[in-house]
């Protein structure tokens, strides 16, 4: 029976159930019980039938993986009923509350560690990167942690020239943990083979595998466990699955054994996520009230608006992502004034506190729906979980308000073309602002999506990367390209029409210029 039968079939036991008293030609209105039955039929139904699914999918698997498919298989069953049983946001918005006074601290107020102390300290942490995402958005084939975003070095070596840097320094061995998808993981594991000769160990572990299912149906896509064979009707589960994926490797408990304490989790293209001393010199000063979950935020700007939050709770700090506000309430969640925060996605957690929530089963993240259509037309949708939604399963949770320098994502060319240029210098794998920039804000740079958006093309417009260092905002819409030593000053907006073309020429200095219509030079 497919879902769509069930559900006539539930509405006509629903439908006979009239009062034989009543007027012809008039229909009871169903009541607030009849509702909530329909409800709970169709929802029972539809878990049995994606349950059958499931186990049919679990038959086509081979033996050396069936029981990771069955782990992962459990896993998203639960989810999907969360998800059917689940209505309406998240979130009461009239029960959020003012956040306390202690709830977020200034990183200012941090205190260095004595350089005696930074080596026992260093010992006590793991650092984790996810590394699950594609570079497909920005046209690369490959997991994106192996695009080249400075000095043909790619974020995956700008991260292990960090920790290595950070080991030899101090004379210790913080390991490096990549979380890889079915998506990153052979490419990734061919790679780092060139590390071995470096000072870090590197160790990686999958999230988890889930099915992609119908949006009509509500049933899986798949009709077998080759996911190479169809890739299409799988995805990794968001990095909220980071939790269960971490423990299920083994890892987590081999590093509570080796007494590690804590890890730092960032995204694998946020090129200012580094170890940062001072955050750890704070976690590991408690005593005997530490903090489990430390979460960096920074402030928000317009250009933020969308990025999720800390909210106090039900007397407990938590993250509010925009897809748990009523849409009544979108405008006062972007305002800068009311939320002035937005979450980094660096996140410090207590490696014990995450193996005794996991064991006592009272972690549950908000599920995020994301709609998407197939290259066939085929509307599905896929349940995800976001790392830092965990926040108010923990005890002693706290927010630190970092510079912004700690949040220096790459997700669209516009942001390559800050990192590659001269705005940054590099040292040993991490990036900081060049002391030439009379402010310490980042320019806003918006580039074509027609042109600009795939790492290839964008490369092909740039005969260098343009001095960039006074610049406050660039716009680039159309055919356009820049010669060799460009220089960017203030706010320049370049817009070639459609049939139009505009070369910049080599050595030119735009300041505060507005520039349309075709221009090409040509050599003579």
């Amino acid at each position: 029976m497919s879902i769509s039968q069930s559900s006539i079939a539930s509405t006509n036991l629903l439908s006979v159930n009239t009062d034989e008293h009543q007027p012809k030609g008039h229909s009871r209105v169903p009541s607030s019980t009849d509702l909530k039955e329909f409800k709970e039929v169709t929802q029972r139904d539809s878990l049995v039938q994606l349950e059958k699914e499931m186990a049919a999918l679990l038959t086509t698997t081979t033996d050396d993986k069936k029981d990771l498919a069955k782990s992962q298989f459990s896993a998203f069953s639960r989810l999907f009923q969360r998800f059917l049983e689940e209505s309406g946001p998240s979130v009461d918005w009239d029960k959020i509350e003012k956040l306390p006074t202690d709830a977020i601290r200034d990183y200012d107020t941090l205190s260095k560690p004595s350089p005696d102390d930074i080596h026992s300290k260093l010992e006590k942490l793991v650092v984790v990167k996810l590394n699950g995402g594609l570079g497909t958005s920005m046209g690369c084939r490959g997991p994106k942690s192996v695009i080249q975003v400075r000095n043909d070095l790619t974020f995956l070596d700008l991260t292990v020239q960090q920790i290595e840097h950070l080991n030899k320094k101090y004379n210790v061995n913080v390991p490096l943990v990549l979380m890889n998808s079915f998506n990153t993981d052979k490419d990734t594991e061919q790679i780092i083979r060139k590390y071995k000769g470096l000072q870090v160990e590197i160790y990686t572990f999958n999230q988890s595998c889930f099915p992609r299912v119908s949006k009509e149906s509500l049933l899986p896509i798949a009709n077998n466990c080759d996911i190479e064979g169809n890739i299409e009707a799988w995805y990794p589960p968001g990095h909220g699955d980071f939790y269960d994926s971490f423990k299920n490797s083994g890892l987590l408990q081999k590093f509570i054994d080796s007494g590690r304490d804590y890890c730092f989790i960032s995204n694998i293209d946020n090129l200012g996520a580094t170890v940062d001393l001072n955050i750890l010199n704070m976690l590991l000063d408690r005593g005997s009230n530490p903090l489990e979950f430390v979460m960096e935020v920074t402030n928000k700007t317009k250009a933020d608006v969308k990025g999720g939050t800390l909210i106090q709770y039900e007397n407990k700090l938590r993250l509010l992502e925009i897809a748990q506000v009523p849409k009544e309430h979108l405008e006062e969640f972007k305002s800068v004034k009311k939320f002035k925060f937005f979450n980094t996605n660096n996140l410090w957690i207590k490696l014990n506190a995450i193996e005794k929530v996991l064991n006592d089963g009272s972690m549950n993240l908000e599920i995020i729906v994301n709609n998407k259509t197939l290259d066939n037309n085929l509307n599905i949708i896929q349940l995800e979980t976001a790392v830092g939604a965990a926040m108010k399963s923990f005890n002693g949770g706290l927010g630190i308000n970092v510079p912004r320098s700690r949040f220096l994502p790459v997700k669209k060319t516009s942001d390559l073309l800050l990192v590659m240029s001269n705005l940054y210098h590099m040292r040993n794998g991490s990036l900081s602002m060049s002391p030439l920039r009379m402010f310490p804000t980042t320019p806003l740079v918006k580039l074509g999506d027609k042109d600009f958006a795939k790492v290839k093309d964008f490369l092909s417009r740039f005969a260098t990367i343009p001095d960039i260092l006074e610049l406050d905002h660039l716009t680039v819409s159309g055919d356009v390209t820049f010669g060799r030593n460009v220089s960017l000053k203030g706010t320049v907006i370049i817009i070639a029409n459609h049939g139009d073309r505009i070369d910049i020429p080599s050595n030119a200095t735009l300041e505060n210029k507005i520039v349309s219509g075709n221009l090409r030079i040509l050599d003579h």
